[in-house]
């Protein structure tokens, strides 16, 4: 029974140090990433991986706390994501000359006609309908 507990704890200690190496190049891909949306997806994922840390330093630890840490953390975690994407989202309609806001959807449709040609354009249209 010994031999299967000291095989669990350098399971968990592997696991933890490929985390570390996957966090590290994580947030390489976080600085070097070519669009925005690669970074934010990549802020994500070194999210996703310290919950993970967390995770199996609580049982490796034997720490019920740490359980409630990552709960925690994963909340603000997936909040900073919202956060981003809602930044990302109105500096990509700024960029194109449109509003963010709701009242402004048929102003941008509008604008977009410009740039559609024929079918496209009707999806467009029966898509904004069926949201009604």
């Amino acid at each position: 029974m010994e031999l299967i507990g000291v095989a669990g704890g350098r399971l968990m200690i592997g696991a933890v140090i490929v985390l570390a190496v996957l966090i590290i190049l994580s947030i390489i891909r976080s600085v070097l990433g070519p669009r925005i949306a690669d970074r934010i997806i990549a802020v994500n994922m070194t999210g996703t991986m310290i919950i993970m840390i967390i995770a199996i330093l609580s049982v490796y630890l034997d720490e019920n706390y740490l359980v409630d840490v990552c709960l925690i953390y994963a909340m603000i975690s997936f909040l900073g994501v919202v956060v981003l994407c809602k930044v990302y989202t109105g500096v990509y309609l700024q960029k194109k000359h449109m509003r963010a806001d709701l009242t402004a959807v048929e102003d941008n449709l509008g604008h977009q006609e410009k740039s559609l040609e024929g079918k496209e354009v009707k999806e467009v249209r029966e898509d904004a309908s069926c949201m009604d």
